[in-house]
């Protein structure tokens, strides 16, 4: 596959089969990752695996937790900005109405969205669970770095066969999550990923968001 062919072909898989990916994949898209750029070859990446009987333990652990406390127990970073401006507001909405139109639940189904949103939880239904985290030393720059190294992933996912989900809204239950894989305290859960194979069925995969016109973002001078 071309890496054109992969950059078009990601989605945020919200449907996954219940398929299993093995191991030897997984870590062969890891190994492969690893060469994703960073400043001054910091590699400030760390992430964690979950899959099969451990994954099932964590996901009826968190499903508790849920139904208890369905907002969690708070990020320790700003998943968007809290005063988002245009266009990026409207982008953002955009998406959320796009994506819940192709599940019909309406605007006022505040419960059916909630239930809906609850699945990330479930990471989507996908066979291999994945958590990133960064240390607290680190900063802008190597959270770009890690950016770059989900990145890879995700687009040798595509090479295998496979999609994925990157999931910020792990980042409420970053507690939860330290504590059943071990995080160490110096560093902080940045989100997790869901990876397996697509529900090609799924209408909640159909969804295609739009991306703004070049002229809108890129600016040319000497070319």
């Amino acid at each position: 596959m071309r890496v054109s062919q992969a950059i078009a072909s990601r989605i945020t898989t919200r449907a996954f089969l219940d398929r299993p990916v093995t191991g030897e994949v997984v870590r062969q898209i890891l190994e492969a990752a690893k060469r994703a750029p960073s400043g001054g070859n910091l590699q400030p990446w760390h992430v964690w695996v979950l899959a099969g009987e451990p994954l099932a333990r964590f996901k009826a652990l968190i499903k508790e937790k849920v139904a208890a406390s369905p907002r969690g127990e708070g990020t320790e970073y700003h998943i968007y900005p809290p005063e988002l401006k245009e266009p990026y507001k409207a982008r953002r909405f955009k998406c959320g109405e796009d994506m819940y139109a192709t599940i019909n639940i309406p605007r006022e189904d505040k419960f059916g969205r909630l239930m809906n949103f609850a699945r990330n939880f479930e990471f989507f239904g996908a066979p291999i669970g994945l958590f990133f985290a960064i240390d607290r030393q680190m900063q802008e720059g190597q959270w770009a770095d890690l950016g770059m190294f989900m990145q890879s992933i995700m687009l040798l996912a595509r090479e295998h066969g496979l999609h994925t989900c990157p999931q910020e809204a792990w980042a409420i239950w970053h507690k939860t999550v330290g504590e059943f894989v071990s995080i160490p305290p110096e560093l902080m859960l940045f989100c997790g990923m869901g990876l397996g194979y697509m529900d090609e069925t799924h209408p909640i995969n159909r969804l295609r968001t739009e991306r703004a016109a070049l002229d809108e973002f890129a600016t040319f001078v000497g070319i």
